[in-house]
């Protein structure tokens, strides 16, 4: 039977962020990390986590976790390394995962996103398989977007400034979640397929913590939405 499996990645030594994946968040002890752990602990269709990292504090944290379902995995180091590429990581996953699986990649650095976001999209993953192989999370961009030089989702020599509204959408990966399943990762080295299907989480959901900014920005509004 092929099980939903969730990839969570967790690299130590974060350059940017000194233990970003750990350090307290909005007075919550082990971050986000526990944050991340308790929203996918909340999944019921999730069948297995993989929390794969070479930080003994992230490990110690997962195996604490009341949840039988989470399995902490170290990783080699050589996966570890501040140069280590993404593509690299996609290549591992088959080598931990080898029964037929659906893989949920996500990261800790989305705390927004709920355990009802988590199973709607892999429901609209299932429901639609006959279209598409694979979902990614996105923002959906309703504004001006150029590139050095000049615009690149409108024309200016037909409207300066059209109403944003009428605009044609761009879409962001926000690295929130890609759900594709495992022979994706073996046969096309990818972690989305040929034929992705374009999930737009809300502003909320979509933030994503890569800076020094970002934290302290989601800590303050993390606290503010538990508050309400």
């Amino acid at each position: 039977m092929k099980k939903n499996i969730v990839f969570l990645p967790c690299r130590k030594g974060s350059q940017r962020i000194p233990h970003k994946n750990t350090r307290p968040f909005a007075g919550i002890e082990g971050g986000l990390l526990h944050i991340k752990l308790a929203q996918l602990s909340a999944t019921p269709e999730i069948d297995e986590i993989i929390l794969s990292s070479d930080d003994e504090e992230v490990l110690e944290i997962g195996a604490s976790f009341r949840d039988v379902r989470i399995k902490t995995m170290p990783r080699p180091e050589h996966l570890c390394l501040s140069s280590t590429t993404t593509d690299e990581l996609i290549k591992y996953v088959p080598s931990i995962i080898t029964g037929p699986a659906t893989v949920i990649w996500t990261h800790v650095t989305s705390p927004f996103l709920s355990s009802e976001t988590y199973s709607c999209m892999l429901k609209k993953y299932y429901e639609h398989l006959d279209q598409y192989d694979s979902l990614m999370s996105v923002n959906a961009l309703r504004t001006f977007i150029w590139d050095d030089k000049k615009p690149v989702n409108y024309d200016r020599a037909i409207e300066k400034w059209p109403r944003t509204q009428t605009l044609p959408i761009w879409y962001e990966a926000n690295s929130g979640v890609f759900i594709a399943d495992i022979e994706v990762y073996r046969t096309q080295c990818d972690r989305i397929g040929k034929k992705v299907q374009l999930f737009e989480t809300s502003k909320l959901e979509s933030i994503d913590i890569d800076w020094p900014e970002d934290f302290e920005f989601a800590e303050k509004l993390y606290m503010y939405t538990k508050q309400r």
